[in-house]
């Protein structure tokens, strides 16, 4: 038996396992990549980086117009809800009231810029603190709409406009009367009072306010405020305007200031009766169903 003998070149063999050797492990490499890949949070088969964490960004413009939008909503949603239709069905005449006064507040402020006319307007809506009783209560009624003469007239047609009629659609006509005329009465008769007491005594006025002239929109736009504001749930609106008028007696001490805060006391008053009347209601409807009465 003849054995052939092939003579061998180890450098070649060599290379060649080398190579073999190399493509085992580059396989090995790449499986643990995917694998490394498919195990990372985040990652996806076939992308390369796993994608970014999502960061906060501070003073984000669109949050904080969400949260705008959402206090907007619950402060005055209710009352948007209540004034908008009517709005848009009646218009104008959705507020005769509030048109009645506007026209009677030029018609006064015209007749009390002529020389015939300024008698006719202070015997019919002149008030002070210290005219008879009688002559003050005969006078309110249409002293609400006289404009104050030393500020501008615009002010109260104004007033008049965006709270009386918002007043008037929200809680009726009648009830804006009451509470306009409730406001002006409240702080006519805290200068009565303050005018008696003097200024040595709590919540005393001087004697000269008792010659001030109050006339104007202000005592009973500000009761209004407060008043639809408590009926539907605008605290923060409420507070506001209460807080505002503090301010203002403590800036500027003058008897229209104090008289705001009468008018205040006054309407809150009334919404405490409001909300007693309220409740007591509720309970008897609750007794008369049977049910047991309701909690809030």
């Amino acid at each position: 038996m003849w054995i052939t003998h092939v003579p061998l070149n180890f450098p070649a063999l060599a290379r060649v396992f080398g190579r073999e050797l190399d493509a085992r492990r580059g396989t090995r490499a790449g499986t643990a990549a995917l694998a490394a890949r498919l195990l990372t949070p985040g990652g996806r088969p076939g992308s390369r980086t796993a994608s970014p964490p999502r960061t906060e960004v501070p003073n984000d413009p669109e949050r904080t117009m969400n949260t705008a939008s959402a206090f907007a909503r619950r402060e005055w949603g209710p009352l948007y809800d209540a004034v908008q239709p009517a709005l848009a069905t009646k218009r104008w005449r959705a507020i005769p009231l509030t048109l009645t006064g506007i026209a009677l507040t030029a018609l006064f402020h015209l007749l009390q810029h002529q020389s015939w006319g300024l008698r006719l307007v202070h015997d019919i809506g002149f008030v002070r603190a210290g005219d008879p009783l009688w002559l003050t209560l005969l006078r309110t009624p249409l002293s609400l709409f006289v404009p104050a003469l030393d500020l501008p007239v615009w002010g109260a047609l104004v007033q008049i406009l965006l709270v009386f009629g918002i007043a008037e659609i929200a809680i009726g006509p009648r009830r804006t009367l009451a509470i306009a005329y409730l406001s002006t009465l409240a702080g006519t008769t805290y200068a009565r009072i303050g005018v008696a007491v003097g200024p040595g005594g709590p919540f005393g006025l001087p004697a000269s306010d008792g010659e001030i002239v109050d006339t104007g929109p202000s005592a009973a736009v500000v009761g209004l405020a407060v008043f639809v504001c408590y009926r539907y749930q605008c605290w923060v609106t409420a507070a506001l305007v209460i807080v505002a008028m503090i301010v203002e007696v403590i800036v500027k001490p003058n008897l229209a200031g104090k008289e705001h805060l009468a008018a205040i006391a006054a309407v809150l008053v009334a919404c405490a009766v409001d909300a007693v009347w309220k409740r007591r209601q509720g309970l008897g409807a609750d007794r008369r169903s049977g049910l047991p009465p309701m909690r809030s």
